[in-house]
């Protein structure tokens, strides 16, 4: 049984135990990179590239125009469908008894409620293949 060393921390007053283990056995060697290796893979990755990255695949805006323009035309677009397929239908479904207004808002908050899933998980899988062929342009 390994012994055991009990640590105080003053600020916190709690007790913390830990085992005195030796190094790990399972530690991969670590293999030595010359200087130019390191210097070539630190310039192939930019700042703008490693900011995509992190904002593409944890958290982050996304800063591109193209990405910005493309979701923002798809939203419009499922705002402008949604409005008019529900007005008609409000128009030609008397059951609902709503006038055509009202149902052209209900389509139009729907239309932006989907257009913006659906862009997101277009842009989602369209980045992520990207980054899977090395491009984080």
């Amino acid at each position: 049984m390994p012994q055991q060393r009990c640590l105080l921390v003053p600020q916190l007053r709690v007790y913390v135990w830990k085992y005195m283990l030796p190094d790990n056995p399972y530690k991969l060697d670590s293999v030595p990179i010359s200087g130019s290796e390191k210097l070539q893979a630190e310039s192939n990755l930019t700042t703008r590239a490693a900011y995509n990255i992190v904002s593409d695949t944890v958290t982050g805006l996304n800063v591109r125009k193209r990405d910005n323009k493309f979701q923002a035309v798809f939203i419009f677009g499922s705002v402008l469908l949604f409005a008019t397929a529900s007005a008609v239908l409000t128009v030609f479904n008397g059951q609902w008894k709503l006038p055509w207004y009202g149902g052209t808002l209900v389509g139009a908050f729907a239309g932006l409620v989907i257009g913006v899933l659906a862009s997101g998980t277009i842009l989602m899988f369209y980045r992520g293949m990207r980054h899977f062929q090395g491009k984080h342009e």
